[in-house]
């Protein structure tokens, strides 16, 4: 689906990756709806990019969309949506102000490193309710009317953690591997109605999700080595690349694609041990 003129709804907006597919989509949508749980984020993502809108595009060879004017009508709306009532809310609001999205981003996630059985009970209910609850609830709500125009597409935000059991993230991981499965199903499900869906599997990127998901001094976290990380422009830019050539699965960066090659080529029992190992 090409994106240029969509109406493209955005969650997790305020921070990140779901803040950097605002900013590159603003050049090109022609309206966003943005949608995170901290207000003041989201209001002021909104003026920067209305900031751009009033200055000339400074764009040229080889620089990437900093100096893009912004065209988008922008729309904000708050919600936390590890709160049931929330995500019912927001699902509402899209049908009583019949906003026709083209496109759905669901980028809200919640994470958490450390052993199961010392995880808060809070923490682990929030995973479940934002990664897979309310992704599935928005991809429900917003299918029929993309269906019935015969134009549309999603774009899931998984994670390379997706495609293995990762010790000291067992919820998160098995969150992603749910929201990788569910994208590829339903883009079957979805084959010739005009409609797509992309799993966008990110590897380790440089964002504040990491240290919100960390447990404080807790001795087993690990940070991922440097190479593996790629930037967070160069995974949103993937991911739009993925949607406009309607991929079913995204891996920004020649490391980790080579990386999740091999994990998908290795067998399970050395996978096990090697995790152990890795402990």
């Amino acid at each position: 689906m090409k994106l240029d003129g969509c109406t493209a709804l955005i969650t997790g907006a305020s921070a990140g990756i779901g803040r950097e597919f605002a900013r590159q989509l603003a050049p090109r949508a022609s309206a966003l709806v943005l949608v995170a749980r901290r207000q003041e984020r989201l209001e002021e993502l909104r003026d920067e990019l209305e900031a751009r809108s009033l200055r000339p595009a400074s764009k040229g060879a080889g620089q990437d969309d900093g100096g893009a004017t912004t065209k988008a009508h922008i729309t904000l709306y708050r919600a936390d949506l590890s709160r049931p009532e929330e995500i019912g809310g927001l699902a509402q609001w899209l049908t009583t102000e019949k906003v026709a999205l083209d496109l759905l981003i669901n980028n809200a996630g919640v994470g958490d490193r450390g052993d199961f059985a010392n995880a808060e009970l809070q923490r682990v209910q929030d995973m479940l309710r934002v990664n897979v609850v309310a992704l599935t609830e928005l991809t429900r709500g917003c299918l029929p009317a993309m269906i019935a125009q015969r134009r549309g597409a999603i774009l899931n935000v998984s994670s390379c953690a997706s495609f293995l059991p990762m010790p000291a993230m067992a919820v998160y991981a098995a969150t992603k591997a749910y929201v990788t499965s569910f994208s590829e199903a339903i883009r079957t499900e979805l084959h010739g109605t005009g409609v797509t869906v992309t799993a966008l599997c990110p590897g380790p990127v440089h964002t504040e999700f990491a240290s919100i998901a960390a447990r404080g001094s807790d001795v087993d976290q690990q940070i991922a080595p440097g190479f593996t990380h790629v930037s967070v422009e160069n995974v949103v830019r993937d991911g739009l690349d993925g949607i406009e050539a309607e991929r079913a699965i995204v891996i920004p960066g020649a490391v980790m694609k080579l990386g999740m090659l091999l994990v998908r080529l290795t067998p399970r029992a050395i996978l096990r041990l090697a995790m152990r190992l890795g402990r």
